[in-house]
C-alpha cells in the first residue's frame, strides 16, 4: 500500500488525477470504476484538464440508490452523467450505473456483477470512504467477500446524505451496491479521502485490524492499494502497524 500525504483536498484531486491519467495513456479502452460523494469531485475537476482523449474509456459507478426514478437530479446516474460522462467526455454508451428503478432491484444487482466481469474486470477504481467506514454503500457488518447486492442504508449514511436532497425524509433507504469482494477484484484501488472529520476512520481502516465493522479495512488484503488523503485526513496514521510507504507531496509536481 502507498499513501500519498498531500496539503488540502484540491491536491487530492490533482494527484488522484494524474495516477488515472497515466493508466488510460497507457490503456486508451481501460475500464474504470467511478464513485459519487463529495471526495471523488476534485478527482473529476483535475482529470478533466489533462485533455485526454477518453471516448474509447468504460466507466462502471460503484452504487445507485434504489426507488429513484430515472433522471432523478440526485440519483447517481444523474451524477455520474455530469460529473464524469459529459466533464470527462466519456462516451455514454460506455458509462454504467446499477439499475436501482429496476422492477426487481436484485436481479439488476446479479445482472451488474456479471456486466464487470464480462468487461474484463475493473482495471482502476476510484474509492471514497464513509465515515462509519463503507466503502462504496457497503456498511459495517458487510461481508469481506460480498457481490453485488441490494443493501439497505445506515442511518448515519442517510444523515450524511440528506443535504442532497430536500428532505431527510426524501432520501431512500436502499441501494445497489458493488459489494467488497466485487471491488476487491479491481486490479488497482485508488481511495481518496479529505478533511479532518475523516482522520479517525481513515486510521482504523488502514492501520486497524481488517474487520466487517470497517469495511474499508479490507483494502489491507489487496495487492495494489494506492490512498491520496490530505493532512488533515491523515492526521491519525500511524504507517509502522502496516507495510506502507508514506509520501508527503507537492501536488503542483506531481508523484
Amino acid at each position: 500500500m502507498e499513501i500519498f500525504v498531500v496539503p488540502d483536498a484540491a491536491a487530492t484531486g490533482t494527484v488522484a488525477a494524474g495516477l488515472i491519467a497515466a493508466v488510460i495513456r497507457s490503456k486508451p479502452d481501460a475500464v474504470l470504476g467511478v464513485a459519487t460523494g463529495g471526495s471523488p469531485l476534485p478527482v473529476y475537476a483535475a482529470l478533466s484538464s489533462h485533455g485526454l482523449e477518453m471516448s474509447r474509456v468504460r466507466a462502471y459507478a460503484l452504487d445507485e440508490y434504489v426507488g429513484l426514478p430515472t433522471g432523478h437530479p440526485e440519483s447517481y446516474g444523474e451524477v455520474v452523467r455530469r460529473e464524469v460522462t459529459e466533464r470527462l467526455g466519456l462516451d455514454p454508451v460506455n458509462v454504467r450505473v446499477p439499475a436501482g428503478s429496476a422492477a426487481d432491484p436484485h436481479q439488476a444487482a446479479a445482472d451488474y456483477d456479471a456486466a464487470i466481469r464480462d468487461a474484463g474486470g475493473i482495471d482502476l477504481q476510484l474509492l471514497g470512504i464513509g465515515h462509519n467506514g463503507h466503502i462504496a454503500f457497503n456498511e459495517p457488518g458487510s461481508a469481506l467477500d460480498s457481490r453485488t447486492r441490494v443493501e439497505t442504508l445506515a442511518a448515519r449514511t442517510r444523515e450524511a446524505n440528506a443535504r442532497y436532497f430536500d428532505s431527510p425524509a426524501d432520501v431512500p433507504t436502499r441501494c445497489i451496491t458493488q459489494g467488497l469482494g466485487t471491488i476487491m477484484e479491481a486490479r488497482h484501488l485508488l481511495l481518496v479521502a479529505s478533511g479532518r472529520d475523516k482522520a479517525e476512520i481513515l486510521a482504523a481502516a488502514l492501520n486497524g485490524p481488517v474487520t466487517a465493522d470497517c469495511p474499508a479495512s479490507v483494502l489491507q488484503r489487496h495487492p495494489h492499494v494506492t490512498v491520496v488523503a490530505d493532512q488533515a485526513a491523515a492526521a491519525r496514521l500511524e504507517p509502522g502497524n502496516n507495510p506502507v510507504q508514506v509520501r508527503v507531496v507537492d501536488a503542483s509536481v506531481g508523484v
